[in-house]
């Protein structure tokens, strides 16, 4: 055979290698949260150190999962070596654990120090090695967990927190009104951006102390935001105090809702001007959401109920893509939320799918509605439910075929 036809013969067998690698891709990426700590609760728990990271992120690979999504804070205290926030080595005294008979929380993680051991450090570094991504995942509007977890930053600036109608003060949620605060909230994000991670993962949804719910009126409204610079901003643009007009009024709500697109307006220019490129996506609510139990803090929407503006986000280009909690109050379908944050969008940004590791059945059935959608991922929650091996090696086997790993 000449060469020339040789060399054409072979670049037409490659190419349609290629193609078939191509085709026997997954149509919906395959992901999963961690929290470092919650694997340390395991039985058996991964080693402290170095090693138990690469454990995790070896049952990442072993399961078919291209990222992980690795918690940055864990409520008030970092999860990791940060010099503004600090490392968790231990809950406060009067916290969720002692009130709720699950003590043993506690001693399994005393011998956990994040001031000693920097997990993200290293889980970027290994991801990298073994072909996982590694985001960070920031949940950036608690100061607190449950509670007992509470920021330094929180305990030292009680004057600007949140504030509801009839103004009571909350224990641990922190105005984005503020400057003071969105500045701390930035430089929390400049830190991250310092360890390289493949995309930012920001968590909206978490917000802090529960002893303070509900956290909306029973219209799923937020009952916050009664904050003296909001307040102000109002009475400057409508000559009106808010107090004047009805809770869900939606010049108030705008008003309420204009701190958190300023942050994120400034985060997205900071990860800019550091990470040019770097991908940002932003888990929300959806009007089957809840935060605390079903029965508390329920949400209209994520602009009434949790005051973020979606819309502008995705107009202005502030996130890449969105995805909807997995917490749903009766009547509420993965399906239904997916599509709530996709309207409530405009539909300009990709949606990513919530799904809950369980069974290989259950995996099946996300999996299905996430290509039904057209939901470029399947955020799987959450990762340490899969366990070392050889626990569920049934849904790993299912995940890991169709993730083609």
């Amino acid at each position: 055979m000449p060469l020339a036809l040789a060399v054409a013969v072979s670049a037409v067998l490659l190419s349609c290698v290629a193609a078939d690698a191509a085709d026997s891709l997954p149509n919906v990426r395959l992901s999963s949260p961690v929290t470092h700590s919650d694997w340390m609760l395991r039985d058996p728990a991964p080693a402290w150190g170095p090693e138990g990271v690469h454990q995790i992120l070896d049952r990442a690979k072993q399961c078919g999962w291209s990222r992980v999504y690795w918690r940055c804070f864990d409520g008030g205290t970092a999860l990791y070596g940060s010099k503004l926030m600090e490392p968790y080595h231990g809950y406060q005294e009067i916290n969720y654990h002692r009130d709720h008979n699950t003590e043993w929380v506690l001693k399994k993680l005393e011998p956990c120090d994040y001031r000693k051991f920097d997990p993200l450090k290293e889980a970027i570094a290994y991801g990298h090695k073994v072909g996982v991504e590694v985001w960070a995942w920031m949940s950036i509007n608690e100061d607190d967990h449950g509670y007992g977890l509470e920021s330094t930053f929180n305990m030292a600036h009680p004057k600007t927190r949140w504030v509801t109608r009839d103004g009571r003060v909350y224990r641990s949620q922190q105005s984005f009104a503020f400057p003071e605060v969105r500045e701390y909230k930035l430089g929390l994000v400049r830190e991250i951006l310092g360890y390289k991670p493949d995309g930012i993962f920001l968590d909206w949804i978490r917000t802090g102390d529960v002893r303070d719910n509900p956290q909306t009126d029973r219209d799923g409204v937020a009952n916050y935001g009664y904050e003296t610079l909001n307040i102000e901003a109002f009475r400057a643009k409508y000559g009106l105090d808010p107090h004047e007009v009805a809770n869900d009024d939606i010049r108030w709500v705008h008003v309420r809702a204009e701190p958190q697109t300023i942050f994120m307006r400034e985060a997205r220019a900071l990860i800019e001007q550091v990470r040019p490129g770097l991908p940002v996506c932003a888990m929300v609510q959806h009007p089957w959401s809840y935060r605390g139990s079903p029965t508390d803090t329920p949400y209209c929407d994520n602009m009434r109920g949790l005051l973020l503006d979606l819309r502008t986000w995705a107009r202005e280009g502030l996130v890449d893509a969105l995805i909807g909690a997995g917490y749903y109050r009766e009547g509420g379908t993965p399906e239904k939320a997916f599509r709530a944050v996709q309207r409530e969008s405009g539909g300009k940004l990709p949606v990513w799918l919530f799904g809950w590791i369980a069974s290989p059945e259950q995996f099946a059935a996300d999996t299905k509605l996430a290509e039904k959608l057209g939901a470029p991922e399947l955020l799987l929650w959450e990762s340490d439910y899969i366990q070392l091996p050889p626990a569920n090696e049934g849904l790993v086997k299912a995940m890991r075929e169709y993730g083609g790993r």
